[in-house]
């Protein structure tokens, strides 16, 4: 009878034991999300494009919008020379759950291979501002960026590639 008694007690240990592993995992579980201290990474896929185009006598803007749209204003004519207009893209790396807010840098001015220069104002995120990380690693929450580009005359600016860089901030919170 004696020999019972321990195997009841040994059952009973066992039973308790995977009661506590239990208990220990839904503390595990319970974790914040995000873990603290966050970090993330942001590839910057893709430039900010404008495509070709040919101004007037008073010149305009081209608009490339976050969703891959062009849009033209003033005497500035859209051109089908086989140059390409996309947003900004970027890949944020980050975990499930991150607030992540997107500060633009100020305007900037792009400088052309033939002399003049245009102005360059960053428009918004296709995400908005502020923002939630969802991509789960090893993917990637993408966004886009368009811009808006302030174009003078045919004076002020000369046929010729514009090139600048612009800034981005991602703030993670």
């Amino acid at each position: 009878m004696s020999r019972k008694n321990e195997t009841t007690k040994i059952g009973w240990y066992v039973k308790g034991l995977f009661l506590l592993l239990i208990c220990g995992s839904v503390n595990l579980c319970a974790q914040e999300n995000p873990p603290r201290p966050i970090s993330i990474f942001v590839n910057p896929a893709q430039g900010l494009s404008f495509g070709a185009f040919v101004h007037g006598n008073s010149g305009g803007s081209v608009i490339v919008y976050a969703n891959g749209s062009r849009q033209v204003t003033g005497s500035v004519i859209s051109a089908n020379l086989g140059y390409s207009f996309s947003p900004a893209i970027f890949e944020v790396d980050a975990e499930p759950g991150v607030l992540v807010t997107i500060s633009n840098g100020p305007d900037v001015t792009l400088n052309g291979s033939n002399g003049g220069s245009m102005i360059l104002h960053i428009g918004e995120s296709s995400l908005g501002s502020p923002f939630i990380a969802t991509a789960v690693s090893p993917a990637r929450t993408q966004l886009r960026i368009g811009g808006t580009l302030t174009v003078g005359n045919s004076l002020a600016n000369p046929p010729g590639n514009y090139n600048g860089t612009f800034s981005v901030t991602f703030i993670q919170q």
